[in-house]
């Protein structure tokens, strides 16, 4: 297939998840390369251990992570919908696949990852969700990373979607006008 013909279908799928879905997706249109390369920049390419990505949806981030450098086998992604997490593991398929719900990642994961990740990227959109949801899914990232590595999150919001957990910091790392609606990218750490 051509990088078009990809974009075409990505955004197909993207509208009927859209149509289907709308909590779980939060945006009226795919993220932007602008973004996408935005989020990938907050991976350190000098750590080596698995990363994770939650809410791949198309995979536009995950393109954006693999041309970036990252291997694919260390690439963990985790994707609620049946259909979209089926495309995923045709359109990348040295990627590791998950279909699961990224709020239970003890229940998704069982024990696949006994290792840290050394980043995980969220592409949920926090927002539509309960704050106490919010956080809880936040201390549950912060959780299962290395010391010192990234959640990395982007929204539409102003502030952060979630307070940084207890013994974190969070910190805007990107805004990202090139992309419908303008988007924030947002860095977990634990101090």
């Amino acid at each position: 297939m051509t990088d078009q013909t990809f974009a075409l279908a990505d955004n197909l799928r993207f509208l009927k998840a859209l149509i289907t879905r709308p909590k779980n997706v939060g945006a009226i249109v795919p993220s932007s390369p602008a973004l996408t390369r935005a989020i990938a920049a907050g991976i350190d390419l000098n750590r080596t251990g698995p990363i994770l990505e939650l809410g791949p949806g198309t995979g536009v981030i995950t393109q954006s992570i693999l041309e970036r450098g990252i291997a694919p086998e260390r690439l963990t992604l985790i994707e609620y919908d049946a259909e979209m997490a089926a495309h995923l593991a045709h359109r990348f398929p040295r990627v590791h696949v998950v279909q699961g719900d990224a709020f239970d990642l003890e229940r998704t994961l069982g024990g696949r990852h006994g290792e840290p990740f050394s980043a995980i990227v969220s592409g949920l959109p926090l927002l539509n969700f309960p704050v106490a949801l919010r956080n809880s899914y936040m201390a549950g990232l912060i959780d299962r990373l290395e010391h010192g590595a990234p959640v990395i999150q982007f929204s539409y919001g102003t502030q952060a979607p979630v307070e940084a957990p207890p013994g974190c910091a969070v910190s805007r790392a990107a805004l990202v006008w090139a992309n419908i609606p303008p988007a924030r990218v947002w860095v977990y750490r634990k101090l």
